[in-house]
């Protein structure tokens, strides 16, 4: 089952790293971006969590919320992605539940074609740049891949993107896009 534009977000109720309560309707009235990222020490999500924190602080003012969720421990995510001062809540999802709950894939056939790629090292060397190291996250779901989810201010959903590979997520420009749309007036 996957999501599709125009049908309400599954509701959920979880916490943050910090213990804080997290629901999608928390952001009632507000474009919500609901990231599913594959584990805390895939640098390639790192990478992207990075984009995140700097377009964030202009995104915010604009309207939207992030909330970044991670097939991972709380305490491995506190190792990891939260070393990078992350200004949005991150969930730690350990059993991927909510990844049930949306539908987000596993795939070793498309973590493969990852493998295959041939723009993966560029990709592997620009997280490296950025301190990200490509490691393996012991007990992780190998074959998780991305998604993302734009909540429109209704709860309702705007954008559903499913990865084809691993580093496959939202286009910047479709955040944009939704960001600049009437319906958010």
């Amino acid at each position: 089952m996957t999501i599709q534009p125009g049908t309400p977000a599954p509701a959920f109720r979880t916490t943050d790293l910090a213990g804080t309560p997290i629901a999608p309707e928390d952001y009632a009235g507000r474009l919500l971006l609901l990231s599913f990222f594959r584990n805390g020490a895939c640098a390639i999500c790192n990478l992207r969590v990075h984009q995140l924190i700097a377009r964030y602080p202009t995104w915010q003012r604009r309207g939207l919320a992030i909330l970044a969720v991670f097939e991972s421990p709380r305490e491995r995510l506190i190792e990891t992605v939260a070393t990078q001062g992350v200004p949005f809540p991150i969930i730690a999802d350990p059993r991927g539940e909510l990844y049930a709950l949306y539908g987000v894939e596993n795939s070793a056939e498309k973590i493969a074609r990852t493998m295959a790629r041939p723009d993966l090292p560029a990709t592997i060397q620009a997280a490296a740049e950025h301190g990200f190291r490509l490691t393996r996250e012991e007990g992780s779901n190998f074959d998780r891949l991305p998604a993302d989810f734009l909540i429109g201010p209704d709860g309702v959903v705007r954008r559903a993107h499913y990865a084809d590979v691993v580093m496959d997520h939202l286009d910047f420009a479709a955040i944009e896009e939704a960001l600049a749309a009437p319906a958010l007036a």
